[in-house]
């Protein structure tokens, strides 16, 4: 099987679309994990119009690309750059845990629910930030 997948990704069109196939994949099962972990329903409230969950969902989605960028960069395999994606983003949910515990004058989910901008603009700028350090680090 792996030495099918090898010849395949040999084929510079076909490693495009199975990065690209493995990434959407990866960004809707990581999307998934932020999703259970946060107190809000992020697309029902982007729905409503909250703009602070739509920027904290938007660097959350950006920096698990960024993340999926530099691990394909500097990987040779689909299989190793699917690995350290994996690790990049666990170390990316522990930055989300970290800003929720080390601000402890009030909850980072119930102000992003309740549509303060600037707790959404810097969970945005944070998980963005972020992600280039944890990027640097998984290659």
């Amino acid at each position: 099987m792996q030495s099918l997948v090898d010849s395949l990704m040999s084929h510079r069109f076909t490693a495009v679309l199975a990065y690209f196939s493995v990434g959407i994949l990866a960004l809707i099962v990581f999307l998934a994990c932020f999703e259970r972990v946060t107190k809000y329903d992020s697309w029902k409230e982007i729905r409503k119009g909250n703009l602070s969950v739509a920027m904290a969902t938007g660097g959350k989605i950006f920096g698990i690309c960024n993340i999926f960028r530099f691990s394909i960069e500097a990987n040779d395999t689909i299989y190793q750059s699917l690995l350290w994606a994996g690790v990049g983003f666990m170390l990316l949910l522990v930055a989300y845990f970290l800003f929720e515990f080390l601000t402890p004058v009030f909850k980072i989910d119930d102000e992003i629910e309740r549509d303060n901008r600037a707790v959404g603009f810097l969970a945005m700028v944070l998980s963005a930030s972020l992600s280039y350090i944890i990027g640097a680090a998984v290659v």
